[in-house]
Parts: C-alpha cells; sequence; structure tokens
C-alpha cells in the first residue's frame, strides 16, 4: 500500500526512491510486523483471558503440562494479524503470489481456528475431526496447485530444483499439482505437531522463514538467480515481503510465547504458519530444501510416525512418547532445554541450506 502512496512522490524528492527497493520494504515490513505484534500482544492476551479462551491439556500428556492449562491459546490470530497488516502495507500488491500466500495462508488459519473453537466448546483437547481438517489442507493444496499449473506467472515453471545438483531440473508436468497438495498438507501438520512446548515451534519458524526470505529475494533477482544456477521467478520478489512479514511476527510473538508462555498460538498459528512456510518454498522454487530447513518440523513428524507404526505392527513403542520432544520430557531434560537445542538446530539447518546455493 505504501509503495502507491509513496513511490510516486519520488518526482519531488529522489527519498521516496528507497521505495521502489524490496529490500527496504522487507525490512519495513520485519519491523511492522514485529511492533504490531509487541503492541498488539498484550490487548489479545487480556481479552482471550476475559473470555476463558484456555488451552486444553492432553489426558495422556506429560505431567508438568498440567499448570500450563487456562493458558489463553488462538494465538495464532496475533501472528496472523501482524502478518497480514504488514504485507499488505509494504508490499506491492498487483502480483499475484503476493496474494497467493497470503489468501492461502488465512485459508489455513481459518481452518485451525475451527479446531481451537470446537476445543474450547467441547472443554477437550480433541477438536475438529482429523479427516475434516485433512479435507480442507488437500482441496487447499489441490487448489494452489492446480491454480500455479493452470496460470503460473513470468518464470513459474513445474520443474524441480534438487539441492546439490545443477545438471538435472526435471520436469513433474501435471504431477506438480500432487507435490504442492502433499507440500501444503505436510508441513502444516509438521508444524503443528511441534507446537508442543512453549517456544518450540515459534524458535524454528523464525530460522526457517528467514532462510525463505533470503531464497525468495534471491529467486526474485534475475542476475542473482543466473549467478546462483537457481529459476528465477519474477514474483518472488514480492513473496520476500510476506517472508519478512513471517519473521517478524514470529519474533514478536516469542516475545509473549517464550518460556514461560503467556499465550499458545493454537492450531490457529500453527497451521497457518506450516501451510505459509510449505507455500514460500513452493513459490521460491526451493521446493525440496524445505526438508532440511525445517529440518525440526521434519524430526517431530516422523518420530509420531515410526511411533505408529512399530505400535501397530509389533505392538511395541520407539519412544516414551510422540513427537519426539515429549519423550525427553519424560527422560526428565527440562523444558528449556530442549526448546534452546531445537532451535539451535534449526539455525544450523537454515544456514547449512543456503549453502547448498554454491554447492551445485
Amino acid at each position: 500500500m505504501l509503495y502507491y502512496f509513496l513511490y510516486p512522490l519520488v518526482e519531488y524528492h529522489t527519498v521516496f526512491n528507497v521505495f521502489r527497493y524490496v529490500t527496504f520494504r522487507t525490512a519495513g515490513a520485519i519491523m511492522t510486523s514485529l511492533l504490531l505484534s509487541l503492541v498488539l500482544g498484550p490487548y489479545i492476551i487480556k481479552r482471550l483471558r476475559g473470555l476463558h479462551v484456555g488451552q486444553q491439556i492432553r489426558e495422556d500428556g506429560p505431567g508438568t503440562h498440567i499448570g500450563k492449562a487456562g493458558t489463553p491459546t488462538m494465538g495464532g490470530l496475533l501472528i496472523l494479524t501482524a502478518v497480514t497488516g504488514s504485507t499488505l502495507l509494504w508490499a506491492n500488491l498487483t502480483y499475484r503470489f503476493v496474494w497467493l500466500i497470503l489468501l492461502g495462508t488465512l485459508a489455513m488459519g481459518v481452518v485451525g481456528f475451527i479446531d481451537d473453537y470446537l476445543k474450547l466448546k467441547r472443554q477437550s483437547s480433541k477438536g475438529l475431526a482429523p479427516r475434516y481438517k485433512f479435507a480442507c489442507q488437500i482441496l487447499l493444496g489441490l487448489g494452489v496447485g492446480c491454480y500455479l499449473y493452470l496460470a503460473p506467472v513470468d518464470g513459474f515453471t513445474t520443474r524441480l530444483s534438487i539441492p546439490f545438483v545443477k545438471w538435472w531440473v526435471p520436469d513433474l508436468g501435471a504431477a506438480y499439482i500432487l507435490l504442492v497438495m502433499l507440500m501444503i498438507v505436510g508441513c502444516s501438520n509438521a508444524v503443528n505437531l511441534t507446537d508442543g512446548l512453549d517456544g518450540l515451534a515459534t524458535g524454528p519458524m523464525i530460522m526457517a522463514s528467514g532462510a525463505y526470505t533470503v531464497l525468495a529475494y534471491m529467486a526474485g533477482h534475475a542476475t542473482i538467480a543466473r549467478y546462483l544456477q537457481v529459476i528465477a521467478v519474477r514474483e518472488s520478489s514480492e513473496v520476500t515481503i510476506f517472508g519478512g512479514a513471517v519473521l517478524g511476527a514470529s519474533l514478536g510473538f516469542l516475545w509473549f510465547n517464550a518460556y514461560p508462555a503467556q499465550i499458545f498460538m493454537g492450531d490457529t498459528g500453527s497451521l497457518a504458519l506450516g501451510t505459509a512456510l510449505a507455500l514460500l518454498a513452493v513459490l521460491t522454487k526451493h521446493e525440496l530444501l524445505l526438508v532440511i530447513i525445517g529440518g525440526v518440523f521434519v524430526i517431530e513428524t516422523v518420530s509420531v510416525l515410526l511411533q505408529v507404526f512399530s505400535y501397530k505392527t509389533t505392538g511395541r513403542r520407539i519412544f516414551r512418547m510422540a513427537p519426539i520432544h515429549h519423550h525427553y520430557e519424560l527422560n526428565g531434560l527440562a523444558e528449556p532445554k530442549i526448546f534452546v537445542r531445537f532451535w539451535i538446530i534449526s539455525f544450523l539447518l537454515a544456514l547449512i541450506s543456503l549453502t547448498t546455493l554454491k554447492l551445485r
């Protein structure tokens, strides 16, 4: 929005030329979403407390979580407000990718909100039935995939960039639709599974969104993309603004979500952030790199799949409890130690992912 109002003023003074640069507007988006989170956070927490919107604790969960019952949830409303406001303020809204990633994220936020609402209404940790949740995720994934396949923007392609390999870029054709669907379903659920400790999902989300903000800028800059031999997509440049907004909003949310948490993001936040991360990977044409960048989310998901598979086939559990962060809790590791170590791993994985740009 500021791009339209302030950039035309460059004819009166050259200082307004800065609004043409994605880097300047991305910095503005980060700061705006961060400030919105910090300013609105206390008000939203107070309102949620007043409405008795408290966290429902799993009956089979670790005993240390009993004291968290009643902590305001649906904190995703704070994150989505900050991301939406910042993106609309700083992005060039004529770019289709901006609307695609923003509306896709908000759509999954609505699904998460319904899930959280049903948990509160039923006073149970069980919300929206899994089959309905998966159906919404699949429909969104197929919708986005079909849109990208049938109406691609300048430079977007169904070719798949493979980390560490530059000589082989396979074209998936219509199968790319299924890849997009799997990424949205997988990533949204992975972030949801990880959101089990104070700040545990927020920290890795900061690292991952930061990495993809850098990748979005590179993919949208023709010269840099050509130098690094990555797929150049013109509209990815404005996706950088969205990535910055997610980064700032996550930082601001962590201010209140850090141990001991004053608020939880709930499914409203975790499903939306997972979808945002998947769409960042798709729109920047670094789909497979998500496995590295979101490595912590992958580990959490795999731990659940292994636990279920082992129990159903052998009757034995691999971990004391899944996802794996609960296993460490039951083994006596303090909660702050667990999430800080996961943050460190996320930071290292983000660095490793960026190095793959040269190791090709």
